[in-house]
């Protein structure tokens, strides 16, 4: 029991439990170390029943026998199925006491049984830290304003509050790939900034980094299920599959940059900053497009027409520039005539370019609807053609119409018998090729089948990876989490020294069991000779009777031997019956002496002491009561 009591106290020190270090055994607790015992225990357990719970009893009675009711009635809830009530805590006993402590340590939670789905790892270690830290900030009390420390000042001041708003960083990628080029690495390692030197404020830090690390996280996810999904039945490699999703990204901007110029060669609104971007999109074309720079007559004339307008309006800004400058060294007047005729020209210039250009697409659009007139028109015409080519060749043949149609039977005969043969040989090879066919299609199918159950292998090998990869990372934080408390943990406690106190324990409890069994085997050996001797006696007995009886009726000697015979063996009898009750006599005695011992660990005798006292003070609390009643 002594390797047990200082386990449990090991137990309820770490819930938090002042115990001093003279208390060795359970046999030494105080009532008010058992109820801090009890409430750190059931706090720890479950904080939401315990947390109206005082670890300290009040000096009044009722109000003890109050918190008494209430810890037996939080054991109970939890499981407790021996008896338990306010005298388990008030009166205590030290075998009630210990088995309800056991409970209690057991039902303590360990880290090393927690559910899979609990939060494990960094986090969990981070909520604790939380945890304690707003613990420890609102044990601290309200000081006003102007009665703060500098400490509380930082603590309690709420100036140094910020919003919680993240800013885009820019991070180095990884300097190991092969793919990136020199200059961008280069830029890495000498001119990019560190990130706390890419933010306006230092308090924006925390914020931008978090969403930086959500981004890099949802993106890594959100291509892990894209690779699941469509990947990996594009039947493509990872950089192949990551190659043709660029190229089509690329074509598809360049489509819409196509779209979008093509609409502002329409509008007519040709300026620098659109010259600017058909630059642009020349540089986006890829090489080897020079079909699609092909076009009808109509989209060239159109882009000759809107190129040559602003060129046109230029040369006569230009000249209209040039005579000024000519006309400068003139009055003002004149000058300031001549600009406003010039704007005139302009505007005009710019209405008749205007009107040239509605009639320019008008045509076009009349010009379109021709094409398409004359290439229907056109077709016809073929048809007609080839109907009247064949009428001809009719009108031909009427002349000689017998001969016409002996030969036209003779051909249709050839053709016949030719289409007969043809149909044979045809159906020569379409054997040969329907088997080739049948042949082909079943090794294809069998690829099939082969490369499907690749494709589930692979699918399932990369469940089995992604699972693999889960379960290491969270035993890795465990791991981790683990280190972490077990640094924690007080230095002074030694695992080696418990671990060889609890193999002593084991070690000792196993020779027990071997002593314990040895002579188990030797009460059964010894009980097996008392009945085999009893046995043999009671057959001696039975067997002298016999021939000492048979002699007796002769002799008067052996009759005195015949009774002495009798008297011995009933003597025997009574002996061996003596020493039988005498030893259930000592199995009593050490059964009372046990009940003795039990009911000393009790501590009746001080309990009843205790009692009484409470009864006195309760008595003297009534007392106090009625006398502040009738005052009232």
């Amino acid at each position: 029991m002594e390797e047990v009591d200082r386990i449990l106290i090991h137990s309820l020190r770490t819930c938090g439990t002042e115990i001093p270090e003279e208390v060795q055994s359970v046999r030494q607790f105080t009532t008010e170390i058992i109820v801090e015992a009890v409430v750190r225990c059931l706090r720890v357990i479950n904080p939401s029943v315990a947390s109206n719970l005082s670890h300290v009893l009040p000096p009044g009675m009722s109000a003890r026998f109050r918190i008494g009711t209430s810890l037996a009635q939080a054991c109970q809830d939890l499981g407790y199925n021996g008896e338990v009530g306010y005298q388990t805590f008030l009166y205590s006993s030290e075998p009630d006491i210990r088995a309800l402590l056991i409970f209690l340590a057991e039902k303590l939670p360990r880290h090393s049984q927690e559910d899979a789905h609990q939060p494990a790892g960094k986090s969990a270690v981070l909520q604790r830290e939380i945890a304690s830290k707003i613990k420890q900030q609102l044990s601290v009390p309200w000081i006003p304003p102007m009665c703060r420390t500098a400490a509380a000042e930082r603590s309690q001041s709420m100036c140094l509050s910020h919003r919680f708003q993240g800013q885009l960083l820019s991070l180095a990628g990884d300097h190991s790939a092969k793919s990136i080029p020199p200059e961008r690495r280069e830029y890495w390692e000498k001119y990019l900034p560190l990130v706390n030197m890419q933010l306006p404020h230092s308090y924006t830090l925390v914020a931008s980094l978090l969403e930086r690390n959500v981004l890099d996280i949802s993106a890594v996810q959100e291509w892990e299920a894209e690779w699941k999904s469509q990947g990996l039945a594009s039947r493509l490699s990872a950089e192949e599959y990551r190659s043709r999703k660029r190229q089509r990204l690329q074509k598809r901007i360049q489509d819409q940059l196509r779209q979008c110029n093509q609409q502002l060669l329409e509008n007519n609104t040709l300026s620098a900053a659109t010259q600017d971007f058909v630059d642009m999109l020349k540089s986006f074309t890829v090489e080897g497009e020079t079909d699609q720079n092909k076009g009808s007559r109509f989209t060239h004339a159109k882009k000759f027409t809107h190129q040559q307008d602003p060129q046109v309006l230029n040369e006569q800004m230009q000249r209209a520039a040039e005579s000024l400058s000519r006309k400068d060294a003139q009055n003002a007047d004149t000058e300031e005539q001549e600009l406003t005729s010039l704007q005139q020209q302009i505007e005009l210039i710019e209405q008749e370019i205007q009107g040239l250009t509605e009639s320019v697409k008008v045509l076009h659009l009349t010009l379109s609807q021709v094409e398409e007139e004359t290439s229907k028109m056109q077709q016809g015409c073929k048809e007609k053609e080839d109907v009247v080519r064949v009428k001809k060749r009719a009108v031909e043949l009427l002349p000689d119409a017998e001969n016409n149609l002996t030969k036209l039977q003779a051909m249709i005969d050839s053709s016949t018998q030719r289409l007969v043969n043809l149909a044979g040989q045809w159906e020569s090879h379409r054997v040969r090729l329907v088997e080739e066919y049948r042949e082909l299609r079943r090794v294809h199918q069998e690829k099939e089948d082969e490369s499907s159950r690749w494709m589930k292998d692979v699918k399932d090998l990369y469940d089995k990876i992604r699972a693999s990869a889960d379960e290491a990372k969270r035993k890795e934080e465990l791991y981790k989490q683990l280190v972490s408390e077990y640094e924690s943990l007080p230095k002074e406690v030694s695992r080696a020294a418990y671990t060889q106190r609890i193999l002593e324990i084991v070690s000792n409890i196993k020779k027990q069991k071997e002593d314990i069994t040895k002579i188990l085997s030797d009460t059964k050996e010894l009980q097996k000779e008392i009945n085999s001797l009893t046995g043999k006696v009671d057959r001696t007995f039975v067997v002298t009777d016999e021939l000492v009886f048979k002699d007796a009726k002769k002799d008067e000697t052996v009759r005195k031997a015949y009774k002495y015979l009798a008297a011995l063996h009933e003597n025997c009898a009574q002996l061996i019956q003596t020493i039988q009750d005498t030893g259930t006599i000592l199995r009593e005695i050490r059964d009372l002496e046990e009940q003795i011992e039990t009911e000393t660990a009790k501590k009746t005798l001080s309990n009843l002491q205790k009692i009484l006292e409470d009864y006195k003070a309760i008595k003297q609390e009534n007392t106090l009561l009625l006398g502040r009643v009738r005052e009232a």
